[in-house]
């Protein structure tokens, strides 16, 4: 039994975007050069790729659902240069510095390609906050600095009346701002990137693929409504990859949720007092996610869950309590602002591992995969699919090389129960110790 993805139809990314143009269907019984599963972030890239090496050849991009309704869609909209935060902790200040260039590959690409096609997505070099509310923030940031000085790169600190002025409200102690990070409308950015593919490309939406067969020269993929035969597969699947029998044990599904405001009126600018377009992420990693977006909405984004069933919808009964959850977070925050309602509130999901080490490379005999991205899908996803078509296609590179340098393979997890009981623990222990930053 494979689990698909059924998002639900309640992300306010997506649903701030105009109607969409449907894509095909997978139908009948097709054949193609290459197949590229999942059209996420990594997905595009990948196709994309694959599309400037080999021009003449065919592509099917296919995805179970519409391209930006996935986790590509669904996160908070941070562009991140730099290493994550765990990746900050990596001893090698060599691994470090392969993480920051790739991920800077991805950002000149994605600039590239909205300025070349257009593609109106708010993206912004708008750089990003981390903030601390208490104590315990304020030690995070402290070693945030620490790394940060270590590392080379510039920041600056942003307290009192200066923080204020930014984000509207004095609930935080201190920041520190980073400069080379990007803002963006994630949605409509990775519907951006579909509408604009090269010509050779076949987009197939609403086409989930339920059985992956090995064949004689090559892999059938079979669909609800087709087939489709392929002598190469690359997978953008993320945590999906594992029902397909790969890297199975291998990958954690996390959900992640936010609620959004509606745009703030003119009177409501004025109660707000701060700026438009910054983004603050939390020195706590278990803390609060704050966003002012370009058009005047304000996103609250924590809570983190461990799911077994990570194909379905949540309920509405736990959307519920977590808009509550953040309702309380954004009253904190903004009491000026207490008849300003949230619009949205949805969950994203995506994979982690407990090595905190990202898969790429080859999975069998004409399969190949970028999966697992930690939770820095827009960057990542970018340089990783990019890369991994090159891989495919035999091409060299020094971000290549880069990237078979700071990737491996994702640690085996405990077997059921005891990895669910684990990881939920992990997590409500996280978010008590935070409680004072969230």
């Amino acid at each position: 039994m494979i689990h698909l993805p059924h998002d639900d139809n309640t992300c306010g990314w997506y649903n701030a975007l105009p109607k969409q143009p449907k894509q095909a269907l997978l139908t009948g019984a097709q054949k193609a050069d290459y197949v590229v599963l999942g059209a996420g972030f990594a997905g595009l890239a990948m196709a994309r790729r694959l599309a400037e090496h080999a021009p003449n050849a065919r592509i099917a991009l296919i995805d179970a659902q519409r391209i930006g309704q996935g986790a590509s869609g669904r996160n908070s909209g941070f562009v991140i240069d730099l290493p994550h935060k765990f990746s900050l902790e990596h001893p090698d200040p060599a691994h470090k510095q392969r993480l920051l260039s790739l991920n800077r590959f991805a950002i000149d690409q994605l600039a590239s390609l909205v300025a070349k096609y257009n593609i109106d997505c708010q993206w912004s070099a708008a750089g990003k906050y981390q903030g601390a509310v208490g104590a315990r923030g304020e030690a995070y940031l402290d070693h945030f600095e620490h790394l940060m000085t270590d590392l080379g790169e510039p920041f600056e600190h942003v307290t009192g009346t200066d923080l204020a002025k930014v984000l509207g409200t004095n609930y935080y102690s201190r920041a520190i701002y980073t400069p080379g990070g990007y803002l963006v409308q994630p949605a409509a950015l990775a519907c951006g990137l579909g509408a604009n593919l090269p010509k050779n490309i076949e987009v197939f939406e609403h086409s989930p693929i339920v059985r992956l067969e090995k064949e004689q020269g090559g892999w059938l993929l079979q669909g609800e409504h087709g087939s489709i035969k392929t002598p190469k597969l690359l997978l953008g699947t993320s945590i999906f990859t594992r029902e397909f029998g790969f890297l199975k044990n291998r990958l954690l599904p996390v959900m992640t949720f936010a609620s959004w405001t509606r745009p703030l009126t003119d009177k409501e600018m004025q109660q707000y007092t701060g700026l438009l377009d910054w983004g603050l992420t939390p020195a706590d990693h278990a803390g609060t996610t704050l966003r002012m977006t370009a058009d005047r909405r304000i996103i609250i984004r924590n809570t983190y869950q461990h799911v077994a069933k990570y194909g379905n919808s949540i309920s509405d009964k736990l959307r519920q309590e977590i808009q509550n959850d953040h309702r309380k977070v954004f009253l904190a925050r903004y009491p000026q602002l207490v008849d300003v309602p949230f619009t949205h509130s949805w969950g994203g999901t995506y994979a982690i591992s407990r090595n905190f080490t990202n898969f790429f490379g080859q999975l069998d005999d004409g399969v190949f995969a970028s999966a697992c991205d930690n939770g820095v899908g827009v960057a990542w996803g970018t340089v990783s699919g990019t890369l991994l078509a090159d891989y495919v296609m035999g091409a060299t590179s020094q971000s290549l090389d880069d990237i078979q340098q700071v990737t491996g393979m994702p640690s085996l997890n405990p077997p059921e129960p005891l990895l669910g009981l684990g990881v939920k623990s992990r997590i409500k222990l996280a978010k008590w110790q935070s409680r004072t930053e969230i």
